[in-house]
């Protein structure tokens, strides 16, 4: 009798448990429905998933350029914002998303990237002011522009551009790794996460120019070296290798 007592106790334990997992498991089934990556529709989910690593939370304080930047937004329009997120950036970190590209998102998540970064567009905060232009529309000169670097640049960056109070902007890991255009959006965006002046304020009341940011930025890219990585000069790695010291 007694044994017949504790048997009827384990099945009614394991009964219990048994209605108890089966409960769980089908609420813990219903609230983890996956969805598959190329559904994902959620303008923040896709930002955070494939953008903030590099451009910040938010769009700010990331390693590259500040999409949320009030300027940014608006000297860049939608195609350009487009195309960039889906094709990558060829020769730089910025890589290609789009799936036609050989990334992960659809045409449709791109446009929902596209129209979410656009949102945080602030037009009052730029108007009144002279935006320079996104691309250069003239001709640039190295030489003039190795002459705004001395005037707006070297007391951060040192007279030959290898570092002073701020870092080396002419270091040739650096150069090898951003496009024109980035150095262009860095001279006119500055880089407000560290404390780098926007195109206005290299000098206080004396912005500079559309020229003269096309003029430093050729100068900048005129520093980049020929060889990215290389670490001696084609004299030394042309010797022989037992005549390397």
């Amino acid at each position: 009798m007694k044994n017949r007592a504790i048997l009827l106790s384990l099945a009614g334990i394991a009964s219990l448990l048994s209605t108890s997992c089966g409960s769980e498991y089908s609420q813990r089934g219903v609230a983890s429905e996956v969805v598959a990556p190329s559904q994902v529709s959620d303008f923040n989910v896709l930002y955070n998933q494939n953008c903030a690593g590099c451009h910040g939370l938010g769009g700010r304080n990331g390693a590259a350029i500040q999409l949320a930047d009030p300027v940014f937004l608006a000297i860049t329009d939608d195609a350009t914002i487009r195309h960039v997120a889906a094709g990558g950036v060829r020769g730089t970190p910025m890589p290609a998303f789009a799936q036609f590209a050989g990334g992960p998102l659809t045409d449709k998540q791109i446009d929902l990237l596209v129209g979410g970064i656009r949102s945080w567009a602030n037009p009052a905060l730029v108007a009144g002011v002279d935006l320079p232009s996104y691309a250069a529309k003239n001709e640039a000169d190295p030489e003039r522009g190795a002459e705004v670097f001395q005037s707006y640049c070297s007391s951060c960056h040192g007279p030959d551009g290898h570092g002073g109070r701020a870092g080396s902007i002419v270091d040739g890991s650096y150069l090898a790794l951003v496009s024109n255009q980035e150095l262009r959006m860095n001279v006119i965006l500055g880089r407000p996460a560290v404390g780098a002046p926007d195109w206005r304020n290299d000098i206080p009341g004396r912005p500079l120019s559309e020229q003269q940011i096309s003029d430093v930025v050729a100068w900048l890219a005129a520093q980049r070296p020929d060889i990215p990585g290389q670490p001696y000069p084609m004299s030394v790695m042309n010797r022989n290798p037992g005549e390397i010291r």
